[in-house]
């Protein structure tokens, strides 16, 4: 059975299937994206950028029909998709005007020299492994910043996202993007692995589970290329006793159950006073079992299904297990009778160390609440785990809450909102979250060549 397969989660039928990249023709693949590399990179900065807002005025005007595409494919409601498809174009926009600033060369002291500055150069070939949980987003993010500095991309999707990516390749190659210097692959994981081992391919980025990431890593290794990885969270929701329990509760159950659950920087864990425990679980569990769970296409639809059946089965096994070593099921955890991937949101409190619960990613609607008897512990117990994507502390004492946020090992620290991703904004995690940054500057600095060019005084 091929890879690259559309199975609906909603109804949990295969609907379209594709052909996937022939073994002999990896190494073409690989060929092509270099050879495209030397016209690609000195294509005028000013004209990429001209490309890159056309690829973003084709994603806010083709919003409907690219959040329609993935809500077939992975099960997101389609106003969540076209806002997803709007935040892409927000990013190529963000690149195409700040993209020639940042490329310009840097002057330095020249400490004895006539003349010391840095130049960004682009490196080659790249290739870009994306995931499924937000298919247009996580590219724009690797694709945006490469593509102006003059990269050329090799783009592996998930194989659930066949059909969005090449809906993808061809938005960039209608806006001027040249056929090779943006090649969308339906490749194996061991077709990926020869690509990185090819001296002509520079850099990997990946954007995936933890497994996926060690693997990508091992190999960038053995073959000395550089490689940025954005893996799992498990972000931590730390609500201080200054708070309105009951708003806090609300905003907590949004997050957590936006995309159903299935985001790295979703707030799995939340972590509330003791004296508040009760209220906010009362007030979570309300608002979850109030979210409108169904067809994704349907506009009022909150909770869609999960991505697949196997993931949705994995996360209602995840919850029993829970459940199994102690904890407390307040409401849900179990897949809807009838065809596709629909489980009921849950939420647990009671979850100890000793449980699996308390350190594994639940990648699905399922809130994790804790209380605790003071900042410190909630610290403590936000730091106790091997993620460190992002975290959040909420309170209306500004300065206090930046002072715990500032204790999270954490890549990103949020006060008073949750998860928020912008174009100009660094994005990337420490420990098992993986390394390397994505969006801003910092993206544009990942895979270059930061040259400097010394010119001595002249000697006379």
């Amino acid at each position: 059975m091929p890879t690259y397969v559309t199975a609906n989660p909603t109804t949990g039928q295969t609907e379209r299937e594709f052909a996937e990249l022939d073994d002999r023709a990896v190494a073409e693949v690989a060929r092509r994206s270099d050879a495209a590399y030397a016209g690609w990179r000195q294509t005028p900065v000013a004209e990429r950028a001209v490309i890159l807002t056309r690829v973003a005025d084709a994603y806010e005007a083709r919003k409907d029909e690219l959040g329609a595409l993935i809500a077939v494919e992975m099960g997101k409601p389609v106003r969540q998709a076209a806002g997803e498809a709007q935040l892409a174009a927000a990013i190529y926009r963000w690149y195409a005007e700040h993209g020639p600033e940042l490329l310009k060369p840097e002057t330095l002291d020249p400490q004895g020299a006539q003349e010391s500055l840095v130049e960004i150069e682009p490196i080659g070939s790249l290739i870009g492994v994306m995931p499924w949980n937000y298919p247009y987003y996580q590219v724009a993010r690797f694709a945006a910043p490469n593509l102006m500095v003059g990269n050329t991309i090799i783009l592996k999707h998930a194989p659930i996202c066949a059909a969005s990516s090449q809906l993808m390749a061809e938005i960039f190659h209608t806006a001027g993007v040249p056929e090779d210097a943006y090649i969308n692959v339906f490749a194996s994981n061991d077709q990926v692995a020869e690509l990185i081992a090819d001296p002509r391919v520079r850099g990997i980025s990946l954007t995936g589970s933890e497994r996926a990431g060690a693997s990508v890593a091992e190999t960038a290794g053995r073959n000395l290329k550089k490689a940025v990885l954005e893996l799992g969270g498990s972000d931590a929701f730390i609500v201080l006793e200054d708070t309105d329990t009951d708003s806090m509760a609300k905003v907590a159950a949004k997050a957590r159950l936006s995309n159903t659950g299935q985001a790295c920087n979703s707030p799995k864990r939340m972590i509330v006073p003791n004296e508040q425990l009760d209220a906010f679980v009362a007030t979570i569990t309300k608002a979850f079992e109030s979210a409108r769970v169904g067809d994704p296409a349907d506009a009022g639809t909150q909770v869609g299904p999960l991505s697949s059946i196997s993931a949705r089965d994995t996360v209602v096994k995840q919850v029993e297990r829970a459940v199994e070593q102690g904890a407390t099921l307040h409401t849900g955890g179990d897949a809807l009778e009838g065809q596709g991937a629909f489980m009921r949101p849950a939420v647990l409190t009671g979850v100890t160390k000793e449980m699996d619960a308390y350190a594994e990613e639940i990648f699905g609607p399922v809130a994790v609440v804790y209380g605790v008897d003071s900042p410190d512990e909630a610290v403590t117990l936000a730091n106790d785990v091997q993620f460190g994507l992002s975290g959040s502390v909420w309170s209306s004492d500004i300065d206090r809450a930046q002072q715990i946020a500032d204790r999270l090992e954490v890549g990103m620290a949020y006060i008073n909102e949750h998860g928020t991703t912008l174009p100009g904004l660094p994005f990337g995690g420490v420990k098992r979250s993986g390394f390397g940054r994505e969006l801003g500057r910092w993206g544009m600095g990942e895979f270059v060549n930061t040259r400097l060019r010394r010119t001595a005084k002249t000697k006379r």
